[in-house]
C-alpha cells in the first residue's frame, strides 16, 4: 500500500462521508490534526473539503431521502400512518445526527487548514448542510405526504383534546364510563394515549432539531387546525342563538389549540422560556392568524343562519351581538349583504309565501338588522328587494292595515301602540346626534347615493318603514277606511273601544285630516244606535210594524263606495222600510233615508214539516226563502227577475239553502222547496263554510273598482286632448294629466296605472293604439 493510499484510508476514517457512508468511527482530535497535516503537505485540503459536500449531496439524494420517502408510498389508516411518520422521522434523525459529527470534524478541518476560498467558507458547515438537506428532501416530496402528516397530527390533536375534556369531566367520571378511549380509540383498559403522546413529542423534537418542523408540518398543521376550528364551531354554535359563544370559543382556542401548538414547537413543554424568542414569535403568529380564522368561521356560521336568527329575534339577540364583535375584526360586510339578500329572497320572496308571512318576516328583519347595525345602512341595503316585491302584491296594503289594527304575527299593532312616544324619542335622538358629532362616521360605499330627504330616515320606526313600501300615506288611509267599513258593516258585534283606540293611534301616525272620514264613520255607528233607540220608542212606528228593524245610518260622502250588487225586496218588506223611513223623517226633519237592502243581517224563524229553525242570514238569502213560502218551485230566471239579481249570483245564494236541506234543484235551474222532514238533511260543515264565505264578502267596492272609478274622472280630459291633438304617446298623456288635471281631483296615479286604464279603453273599442300612440276611433 502506497503512502497516498494510507493517507486516503486515514482521511476516510475521519470523514466516512468520502466513502458514501455515515457510519460512526472513533476518531480523536489528534487523528484529525494528523490527517490535516498530511493533506496540507499534499495540497489536498480544499479538494477533500469540497468532496465531502459533494458526497453529502450524493448520499442525501441516493440513500437518505429516498429511504425517508419510501415510508409514504401508500396511504394507510390513521393509526398506521401515525407510526409510519414516527418511524420515518426517527430514521431521518438518526442519519442527520451522524452527519452532524462529520460536520463537526469538517468545521475543525476548515479552521486548521485555513482554506483560501473564502466564498466557500462564508457559511458554517451546519448551515450549508441544512440548506442542502432541506432542498434535497423537499425536491423529492411524495404526492401523498400531506395525508400522512395530516393523519399523524390528527391523532395527536384528538388525544390532546380528549385529555382536556377528561380533565373537565372528572367530577362526572362515574356517570360517563365508556368502553373505548376517545383519544386513541383502544379499549379503556388498553389505552395507549400516553405512549402516543411520548412518541409525538419525540418526533416533534427530532423535526425541530432538523429545522424541518415548519417546512414539513407547517402547512398541514394550519389546515388541520382550521378544520378542527370549523368543526368545533359547527358542533357548539350551530342553531344555538340564545347564548353568546365568543368567550368559550376563544377559551377553547387558547386552552387546546394554542397549548397543543406550543407543545409541538417547544419540544413537548407548554411553557416557553423567556429567551426563546423564535418559539414565542411562532406561537404568537399562530394565535393571531387562528383567532382571525375563528372569528371569520363563527361570523360566517351566524350569517348563514341569519334568516333563522331574524325569525327568532329578540331571543336571538346574543347571536347578533356576537356577530357585531366578529364584524369589528373581520370585514365580512359584502358577504353578509349578499347572503342575507339571497336567504330573504329564497325564503320569503316567492309565490308560495302569503303576504302576511312576508310582512312578518320584513318586520322581524327590521328589528334584527337594526340591532346589528343601528345606522340603518345595512337595513336599507338588504331589505330593498322585500319592499319591491311587496309593492307588486295586490293585498299588501290590506295586510299592513290588518296587522296594524288586529293582533297578529307581524307585531305591527304593538308597534302602532308605541306611536305616542315616537315624537319625543325622535327629538331626543336628534339632539344626541348634534352633541355626539365627534363620533360621526360616513356611510359605507355600499350605501344608497339618494339624498336622505327623499327617502325614509334610517332611524325611522318600523311603521314608517312599512308605510314607505309605497311611499304614500293616502294609500294606507284609504285601505284602512275600506277595512273599517267592512268591520262596521259585517261585524255587527264589533268592539267600539278597540276601533276608537286604533283610530286615535293612526291619527298620531298619519294626521287628523287624512282620518277625518274614519272618525265620521265611527260616529255614524254610535249615532245609529241612538236613532234606533228613539225610533223604537216611537209609538206610531212600534204599533204598526210587522217585525223589528235596526239600521245603520251612514253619511254616504264619508264612506267608501259600495259594491254594485243590487237587491229588490218583496213588497211587504219594503213597506216596513217605508214605515221606518217615515219615523226617521219625523225625527230628523229635512233628512231622509236611501236604503241599501243588500247589506245587513236578517234573523228568521222558519217553520217547516213540524219543526222550527231559527237562522241568521243575509238579506238576499232571506228574500229567496221568502218567495218560496208563496210557491214551492221557482225557475232561476223568474226569481232573478223578481229580486233583480244576476242569475250567477242568485245561484250562489240559493246554494246556502240547498246545504241547509230546505231547497233542492229538481232540474236544471229549477228549484223546489223540500217540505218533508226525512228529505231535509242538513250538512253542518258545508253550511258553516258557506256562511263564513258570505261573511267574508265585502260590502264595499274592491280597491281596483274604486281605483277604476277614480281614473274614470280623467277620461273626459283624455278624450279632449286626443280630439285636439289627434294622437299622443302615453308619456305625453301622463305628463299633461299630471300638469292640468290631477291637482284639481286630488287623485295621483302612475304611468303604469294609466297604461292599464288606456288598454282597457282599447279593449272596449273606445281608443285605438297604433305605432306607440293613442288616438280616438274615427
Amino acid at each position: 500500500m502506497t503512502d497516498i493510499d494510507a493517507v486516503w484510508e486515514r482521511t476516510c476514517k475521519v470523514f466516512p462521508i468520502l466513502k458514501k457512508t455515515l457510519s460512526e468511527t472513533s476518531v480523536g482530535n489528534e487523528d484529525i490534526e494528523h490527517v490535516i497535516r498530511e493533506l496540507s503537505a499534499l495540497g489536498l485540503c480544499e479538494s477533500v473539503y469540497e468532496s465531502a459536500f459533494i458526497e453529502f449531496d450524493f448520499i442525501l439524494r441516493q440513500q437518505i431521502v429516498p429511504r425517508f420517502w419510501k415510508h409514504f408510498e401508500s396511504v394507510p389508516d390513521p393509526d398506521t400512518g401515525f407510526y409510519n411518520f414516527q418511524l420515518a422521522v426517527h430514521e431521518l434523525y438518526s442519519d442527520f445526527s451522524r452527519a452532524q459529527e462529520v460536520l463537526r470534524r469538517l468545521t475543525l478541518f476548515r479552521q486548521v487548514c485555513r482554506l483560501k476560498n473564502q466564498e466557500k467558507v462564508a457559511k458554517s458547515e451546519e448551515a450549508t448542510f441544512d440548506e442542502l438537506f432541506r432542498s434535497v428532501l423537499l425536491s423529492q416530496l411524495a404526492a401523498n405526504f400531506n395525508d400522512i402528516v395530516y393523519a399523524f397530527y390528527k391523532v395527536s390533536f384528538r388525544i390532546f383534546a380528549n385529555s382536556y375534556d377528561n380533565n373537565d369531566q372528572d367530577e362526572f367520571a362515574e356517570d360517563m364510563i365508556e368502553l373505548n378511549c376517545n383519544g386513541c380509540g383502544k379499549e379503556t383498559e388498553r389505552c395507549r394515549c400516553q405512549e402516543l403522546v411520548c412518541a409525538f413529542n419525540t418526533t416533534n423534537k427530532h423535526l425541530y432539531k432538523m429545522h424541518l418542523l415548519d417546512k414539513l408540518a407547517g402547512y398541514t398543521l394550519t389546515n388541520l387546525i382550521q378544520e378542527r376550528i370549523t368543526a368545533h364551531v359547527e358542533e357548539t354554535c350551530k342553531g344555538v342563538f340564545d347564548a353568546s359563544h365568543i368567550k368559550n370559543l376563544q377559551k377553547w382556542l387558547d386552552t387546546i389549540v394554542i397549548n397543543w401548538l406550543t407543545r409541538i414547537f417547544n419540544r413537548g413543554s407548554s411553557k416557553i422560556s423567556e429567551g426563546d424568542g423564535y418559539t414565542h414569535n411562532v406561537i404568537e403568529n399562530f394565535r393571531i392568524k387562528l383567532s382571525y380564522f375563528l372569528y371569520e368561521t363563527y361570523a360566517k356560521l351566524i350569517i348563514d343562519q341569519f334568516f333563522n336568527i331574524i325569525i327568532d329575534f329578540p331571543d336571538s339577540q346574543l347571536a347578533i351581538d356576537d356577530l357585531k364583535v366578529c364584524l369589528e375584526k373581520i370585514d365580512l360586510r359584502k358577504h353578509l349583504i349578499k347572503t342575507l339578500k339571497q336567504s330573504l329572497e329564497a325564503r320569503l320572496l316567492h309565490p308560495g309565501v302569503n303576504t302576511m308571512d312576508i310582512l312578518t318576516g320584513y318586520v322581524a328583519a327590521i328589528k334584527a338588522i337594526r340591532h346589528l347595525d343601528p345606522s340603518g345602512v345595512l337595513l336599507e341595503t338588504t331589505t330593498e328587494p322585500i319592499k319591491e316585491y311587496l309593492r307588486k302584491r295586490s293585498d299588501t296594503v290590506r295586510c299592513v292595515i290588518t296587522g296594524l289594527t288586529e293582533e297578529g304575527p307581524t307585531d305591527l299593532a304593538e308597534e302602532l301602540a308605541k306611536s305616542e312616544t315616537l315624537k319625543e324619542n325622535v327629538d331626543v335622538k336628534g339632539k344626541d346626534e348634534m352633541l355626539n358629532w365627534e363620533v360621526w362616521n360616513p356611510d359605507p360605499i355600499d350605501a344608497s347615493p339618494v339624498p336622505r330627504p327623499k327617502r325614509t330616515s334610517r332611524s325611522a320606526d318600523i311603521i314608517s318603514m312599512v308605510v314607505d313600501i309605497y311611499g304614500s300615506k293616502e294609500l294606507f288611509v284609504n285601505e284602512y277606511r275600506n277595512l273599517l267599513a267592512d268591520r262596521l258593516l259585517v261585524q255587527l258585534d264589533f268592539n267600539p273601544e278597540k276601533e276608537i283606540r286604533n283610530l286615535e293611534l293612526l291619527k298620531l301616525r298619519f294626521g287628523d285630516s287624512l282620518l277625518h272620514s274614519c272618525e265620521v264613520m265611527l260616529k255614524d255607528i254610535s249615532d245609529s244606535k241612538r236613532i234606533n233607540s228613539h225610533i223604537q220608542s216611537d209609538l206610531n212606528y212600534s204599533n204598526g210594524k210587522a217585525f223589528p228593524i235596526s239600521s245603520l245610518i251612514l253619511s254616504s260622502q264619508f264612506w267608501p263606495a259600495f259594491n254594485k250588487e243590487t237587491l229588490e225586496l218583496p213588497d211587504e218588506i219594503q213597506d216596513e222600510f217605508k214605515k221606518y223611513t217615515t219615523s226617521y223623517e219625523a225625527y230628523k226633519g229635512n233628512r231622509t233615508l236611501v236604503w241599501r237592502p243588500v247589506t245587513g243581517r236578517v234573523v228568521l224563524e222558519i217553520e217547516l214539516a213540524g219543526r222550527t229553525l231559527e237562522m241568521t242570514v243575509n238579506p238576499t238569502q232571506a228574500a229567496i226563502i221568502h218567495y218560496f213560502q208563496e210557491r214551492n218551485e221557482w225557475a232561476l230566471e223568474e226569481l232573478s227577475g223578481l229580486l233583480k239579481i244576476p242569475p250567477s249570483i242568485l245561484r250562489k245564494r240559493i246554494s246556502f239553502w240547498q246545504t241547509q236541506g230546505l231547497i233542492k234543484e229538481r232540474d236544471t235551474d229549477i228549484y223546489t222547496l223540500i217540505d218533508e222532514m226525512e228529505q231535509s238533511q242538513v250538512d253542518p260543515s258545508q253550511s258553516q263554510e258557506i256562511c263564513e264565505e258570505d261573511e267574508s264578502e265585502s260590502a264595499m267596492a274592491s280597491a281596483s273598482d274604486q281605483r277604476e272609478e277614480e281614473l274614470q274622472v280623467f277620461w273626459s280630459y283624455i278624450v279632449g286632448m286626443l280630439t285636439n291633438l289627434d294622437s299622443m304617446p302615453i308619456e305625453r298623456i301622463h305628463q299633461m294629466l299630471k300638469m292640468f288635471a290631477s291637482h284639481g281631483s286630488g287623485v295621483e296615479f302612475t304611468q303604469e296605472e294609466l297604461k292599464n286604464f288606456l288598454q282597457r279603453k282599447v279593449r272596449e273599442y273606445k281608443l285605438i293604439y297604433n305605432g306607440g300612440v293613442y288616438h280616438l276611433p274615427k
